[in-house]
């Protein structure tokens, strides 16, 4: 089974860090994995190095 953020996961992690880069698909897997009932964990983080932008948010469920 594949979830929306593209993962083949059968059963739904109660935590998820989501990472990649800064792009609209990055968003996009955020976006999926609200819609599938998780909540934002944390504030999102983000960090550059050697030019390449890589950002992570967790998300859980309730």
């Amino acid at each position: 089974m594949t979830d929306s953020a593209g993962t083949d996961d059968v059963e739904r992690l109660a935590y998820r860090l989501l990472t990649g880069s800064d792009t609209h698909e990055f968003c996009q897997r955020v976006s999926a994995a609200l819609s599938d009932g998780y909540v934002l964990y944390g504030s999102p983080s983000m960090t550059s190095s050697g030019g390449h932008t890589v950002v992570c948010q967790a998300v859980v469920l309730p």
